[in-house]
Order: C-alpha cells, then sequence, then structure tokens
C-alpha cells in the first residue's frame, strides 16, 4: 500500500482528504504543517506528497524543495486556491509533478494520483533495471578472467 503524505493547515480538508484517500486503498499520513510533513518523511517513506501552496511555516513549493532533497524521485501534487500562472510555472520549476485548483475534484484527484503513483513505479523499475544492466557489464571482464585462469589450470 502506497504512503500519501497530505499537508494542509485546514482541518477539514485535510481529514476529508485523509478518508477519501484511505478509501480509495491508499496509506494516508497527514501533516498541518511543513515541518511536521518533514519530520514524517524521515520517519516513513513517502510515495506521494500532497500539498496545499499555502502552509502557516512556509509554502508548498518550499516543502517540495526540501522534500526533494530528501528523496529527489518523490512525487508532488499541489493544490491551491490561488491559480495564478506564475505560481504553476515556480512549481514545476522546483519539482512538483501535478498541479490543481481548489475546490479539488475528486475524482480528477484519484486519476493524478494513480497517474504519478505508476510513473514512480516505474521509474523504480527502469532504474533497477539500469542497476542490473550496469552489473552484468561490470562482471563481463570479471568472468573474462576466472575464464582464463580456469584455461590455464585444467592445461
Amino acid at each position: 500500500m502506497e504512503n500519501i503524505l497530505i499537508v494542509d493547515d485546514e482541518k477539514a480538508i485535510l481529514e476529508m482528504m485523509a478518508e477519501t484517500v484511505s478509501r480509495w486503498g491508499y496509506n494516508p499520513i497527514t501533516a498541518e504543517t511543513s515541518k511536521e510533513a518533514i519530520d514524517k518523511i524521515h520517519n516513513s517513506p513517502i510515495d506521494l506528497l500532497l500539498t496545499d501552496f499555502h502552509l502557516p511555516d512556509k509554502n508548498g513549493i518550499d516543502l517540495v524543495r526540501e522534500i526533494k532533497e530528501v528523496d529527489p524521485a518523490s512525487k508532488a501534487i499541489l493544490f491551491t486556491g490561488y491559480s495564478g500562472i506564475d505560481n504553476a510555472i515556480d512549481a514545476f520549476q522546483a519539482g512538483v509533478s501535478d498541479y490543481l485548483v481548489k475546490p479539488v475534484d475528486l475524482s480528477e484527484l484519484h486519476e493524478k494520483i494513480d497517474r504519478q503513483l505508476n510513473s514512480r513505479k516505474a521509474g523504480k523499475k527502469f532504474q533497477t533495471i539500469k542497476s542490473l544492466n550496469w552489473g552484468m557489464l561490470i562482471s563481463i571482464p570479471i568472468w573474462l578472467v576466472l575464464g582464463i585462469i580456469l584455461l590455464r589450470l585444467m592445461r
């Protein structure tokens, strides 16, 4: 079950989103401040961050930057009541994967969560394959040397 960290300073929205995400089969982890969110990401693996733009201690874009320092492969969806183009540009430059304007359409949110989590899984699979390929390339000279040694021992 994937862990989704939900960060919003409005308790009612936080609880509603956590309940909804739980019904969709994900494990919600909640935080009301970015400091609380950073503490939680250090204590639990997070597959996706859902964060409001406006938080009491810093904005959601700064939170995404901090979380990307901890886990560069992390995915983040930012939601906000302000749909300004400048906010969207700043968000994507900071590493936000997707963007939603409040009030959040739950079917759209569900679709975006699925897309981001599938993208994260695909990225992890690619990294695993890439690592295996490097391992195989590195082991070729070792096998060649072992083959030569074995041939000399058999003479």
